[in-house]
Parts: C-alpha cells; sequence; structure tokens
C-alpha cells in the first residue's frame, strides 16, 4: 500500500536543487518520519497522526545535553453523525480528523472516500464496511417510518455502492479474512447411516428400472 500522507513532515518540492558550494543539481533527501500507531489509535480516528520520536535540547540550549522526546498528537472526544447509519458515535479525534471531514463534506464522505492507509484506524475500516453493506442492501431498517428520507441518503452516497461480495471482505484484518473463508467453506459431516440409505435408495431405484425395462421386452 502506498506511505501514508506527510502529516509530520512537510515534503519537498522538487526532487532535486543546486548545491551552493558547486552549483551542480543534487537529489533532495525526502525521508518520511517514522512514525508509530499505538493501538489505541485503531479505536479512534487520528486522521493519520501518531507518536513522533525524536530528541530535544535540555533548557533549550543546543550546547546541552540531547534529550529523548516523544510527541503525541492531541486528542479530543467528539461525537459525529452517520447519515447512512443515523447513529451518533463518540470517537477520539484529532484537529485535523476534524479538518477533513469538514474537507469532505460530511463524516460519511470521510469515511467512504479516505483509503486505508489514510484512515490508520480500524474502528474507519469498520465503519466503511459497515456503511458499504448497508448502501449495498439498501438496508430498510434505516428510516422505517419515512422512506423517501431513506431513499434520499442512498440517493446522495450511491456513487460508493459496491456488490454485497466485495463489500464484506473490505476493512478486514487477516486474521478475520482467514475465520471468515473458514466458515464460509465449513461443511457439517454427513452421517454415514445417511449416505448408506441414499446408496441403497439409489441402488433399488435403478434395479426396478431394470427389471421393468426386461419386462416390457418379454
Amino acid at each position: 500500500s502506498p506511505p501514508p500522507p506527510a502529516v509530520h513532515w512537510r515534503p519537498p518540492e522538487r526532487p532535486r536543487d543546486l548545491d551552493p558550494a558547486t552549483w551542480r543539481r543534487r537529489r533532495v533527501q525526502d525521508v518520511p518520519l517514522p512514525i508509530y500507531y499505538p493501538p489505541e489509535s485503531q479505536e479512534g480516528l487520528w486522521g493519520g497522526e501518531g507518536l513522533v520520536t525524536g530528541f530535544r535540547y535540555a533548557h533549550n540550549d543546543k550546547l546541552s545535553t540531547r534529550l529523548k522526546k516523544v510527541w503525541r498528537p492531541q486528542l479530543y472526544y467528539r461525537q459525529l453523525y452517520s447519515e447512512i447509519l443515523d447513529r451518533r458515535l463518540t470517537v477520539t479525534v484529532t484537529m485535523r480528523t476534524l479538518d477533513l471531514i469538514d474537507a469532505a463534506f460530511g463524516f460519511d464522505f470521510y469515511i467512504l472516500k479516505t483509503p486505508k492507509w489514510e484512515l490508520c484506524s480500524k474502528l474507519g475500516m469498520d465503519l466503511k464496511r459497515t456503511m458499504l453493506l448497508r448502501l449495498a442492501r439498501r438496508d430498510p431498517a434505516l428510516h422505517p417510518d419515512d422512506p423517501a428520507k431513506r431513499e434520499a441518503v442512498y440517493e446522495k452516497y450511491k456513487e460508493f455502492v459496491i456488490p454485497e461480495e466485495e463489500a464484506e471482505w473490505v476493512g478486514l484484518s487477516l486474521e478475520e479474512a482467514v475465520e471468515k473463508q473458514r466458515l464460509r467453506e465449513k461443511k457439517d459431516p454427513i452421517p454415514l447411516f445417511k449416505v448408506y440409505v441414499e446408496e441403497l435408495v439409489q441402488q433399488l431405484q435403478e434395479q426396478k428400472l431394470s427389471e421393468s425395462a426386461k419386462e416390457q421386452r418379454s
């Protein structure tokens, strides 16, 4: 998958620039910062933000000792409303997440438009799968007392509709996908007496047909 967007650093504007010493073109280093996404980030919507480790100078003095430092995003609890699910969700977000939701013109649009490597959230992918399944099934449980409002919601997000068989797999982890496939392929064992009974019935039918064919010939 593509790398996450540049959240904690500024990518260079040009791949090459001029070396002021030699006046020759040189390649600009574009090394993304290593970002750590803790487990709690999968339970919220951090907008691609994570923990960044580095160093700082003690007492803001460059001649002093360097100390290890971890920069953490500022987190907020916010209630977000989903039109497709018709629910209000209390989610841990960052200010960047709220800006991205505004830029996408709504919470549902943000979840459906943002790819996995930019969401960086298991909760976000689970919400996307739930939304896609409801759109694919056109679930009548959405606004059951107001069919016009329900159809307006489905019409608003019709560009994101995919087949239900495909939507079922969106956002599943490897373990969840393996378990889902195992349950699909699982077959209950057939008792032997049923197998023998079916074979006996088939043999009797064949014997009866052969006897009737002999009687017709004679």
